[in-house]
């Protein structure tokens, strides 16, 4: 079973999959950033370096998604691969800092990869408010976001709401992040659990979900 969990920089995937696997017993797939060699350069001149760390991103969903096709485990991934086609590359596109030569190429290999896999059974997305972003942001401290700028978030922001408004390829679940703060509240993480539970039912049928 595949979960895969959706949002803006700072929105707190990593930490709604982590405490959902911690509880469960799932099997996380995380993006881990300080592994990511492009990420930092990107964050210092995004131009030079967009059309690389687009196709990083691709290139490694893609492969987390053939592996947890071939599971029998509960999998929550950190992002999905639809962000990076509908999100990230169409904003960096429409701002000027990445060619149309490198973005039609992009969207048409995303566009073949994707025929060759499934959406997943779930996906979540967070939603937040950008002042609750530039918070999360500035708690975590992490010196390549240092420089990330309310235009640039908002941008992002728009472009996933109307991505979510309009996803029709599996089951959704939409969680507002500024009024349930699941990462230090149990009792909203608790809320945050029963909504998974009605939106996959198959999800409550597993052995390590029976207190869902």
């Amino acid at each position: 079973m595949h979960i895969a969990v959706a949002g803006n920089i700072g929105s707190g995937k990593t930490t709604l999959a982590t405490k959902l696997c911690e509880k469960y017993g799932w099997t996380p797939k995380l993006e881990n950033v300080d592994i990511n060699p492009y990420l930092s350069d990107f964050y210092a001149d995004m131009q030079r370096w967009s059309f690389n760390l687009q196709i990083y991103f691709l290139n490694k969903r893609f492969k987390d998604i053939v592996e947890i096709r071939k599971s029998k485990k509960i999998i929550v991934q950190d992002r999905s691969i639809y962000e990076d086609s509908m999100i990230f590359a169409p904003n960096l596109h429409s701002m000027g800092l990445l060619s149309t030569r490198d973005f039609e190429n992009y969207e048409s290999l995303f566009n073949l990869m994707i025929q060759l896999v499934n959406p997943p059974d779930l996906l979540i997305y967070l939603r937040s408010s950008i002042p609750n972003l530039f918070m999360q942001i500035r708690k975590r401290n992490r010196d390549y976001e240092s420089g990330i700028r309310e235009d640039y978030l908002k941008r992002l922001n728009d472009r996933y709401e109307n991505w979510i408004e309009n996803y029709t390829d599996g089951k959704k679940l939409i969680i507002n992040v500024d009024k349930l703060k699941f990462a230090d509240n149990d009792d909203d993480f608790q809320k945050v659990l029963r909504e998974i539970c009605i939106a996959l039912p198959e999800s409550c049928k597993s052995k390590t979900a029976t207190n869902l």
